[in-house]
């Protein structure tokens, strides 16, 4: 297993930083612009990708996901595109493949293996909870790429404790529940919940849905080792690529002035 992911932490926390992750879908507004945007984004300082697989009923993503989505599957996407794409673009980021269970099953037993050879370093599934299926989980578990898991911020704090025992690389804290996407605020009981999960492990914890604004980075990087920014970047990457590394480029100048 690639300690990518645990080796860049270590360097932030060495530089007392926090880290950026970036989620992009693979494929959109298009392959060439995607490709654009995902090496533009590591260059303007994103510490961390999340490359979104794209697929037909993404039910944890809010309308923006959503609807990148389907335009990427429209223009031929594909989980062997995806990883392409993670070839063709050489970035200097630890890659996260970011995905619903249905694609990577379909991809056959070999597809992490695939992804590793690629250059993805991890792993996140969005519709796979702890137990749901305990053969599978091992086999995330067991593979090439780090496997990360996600809390939900109404789980109890031993349940938080053995879903973080079962994942590496680093934790996933959904902020607030429902689906992805832009809010105005931050959730009142984020900082609670952050310190209760740093309490039942060592990994990393990042915090991620509803984060869109430099502000909102950089009230999270207060709390948390990363912050998570999805629907506000590819809002941006469908009017260009320029307005998606401009937005990286604020977010990162944010969350290191924390």
């Amino acid at each position: 297993m690639s300690d990518a992911i645990a080796e860049r932490f270590r360097r932030l926390r060495t530089a007392g930083r926090r880290a950026l992750v970036c989620y992009i879908t693979a494929g959109h507004p298009d392959y060439e612009r995607s490709l654009a945007v995902l090496q533009g984004i590591v260059a303007a300082g994103a510490d961390i990708v999340e490359v979104g697989v794209p697929f037909s009923d993404p039910l944890a993503d809010g309308p923006v996901i959503q609807t990148s989505s389907q335009h990427a599957l429209e223009r031929g996407m594909t989980f062997e595109r995806t990883l392409q794409l993670i070839r063709d673009a050489r970035v200097d980021a630890p890659i996260v493949l970011f995905s619903y269970l249905n694609p990577i099953i379909a991809a056959g037993p070999d597809a992490l293996e695939r992804a590793a050879a690629a250059g993805a370093h991890g792993l996140l599934i969005t519709d796979l909870p702890l137990g749901a299926d305990a053969a599978l989980e091992q086999r995330f578990a067991d593979g090439p790429l780090d496997y990360v898991r996600l809390v939900a911020p109404t789980t109890p704090r031993e349940r938080m404790a053995d879903i973080a025992r079962h994942g590496s690389g680093f934790v996933y804290l959904i902020s607030r529940l429902g689906v992805t996407g832009e809010r105005s605020d931050i959730a009142a009981d984020l900082p609670a919940t952050v310190t209760l999960l740093r309490s039942v492990t060592d990994l990393p914890v990042c915090v991620g849905f509803g984060i869109s604004t430099p502000a909102q980075a950089a009230t999270v990087a207060a709390l948390a080792d990363g912050v998570v920014v999805g629907s506000a970047l590819v809002r941006a990457a469908e009017s260009s690529v320029d307005e998606a590394v401009r937005l990286v480029r604020d977010l990162r100048v944010a969350i290191d002035g924390v």
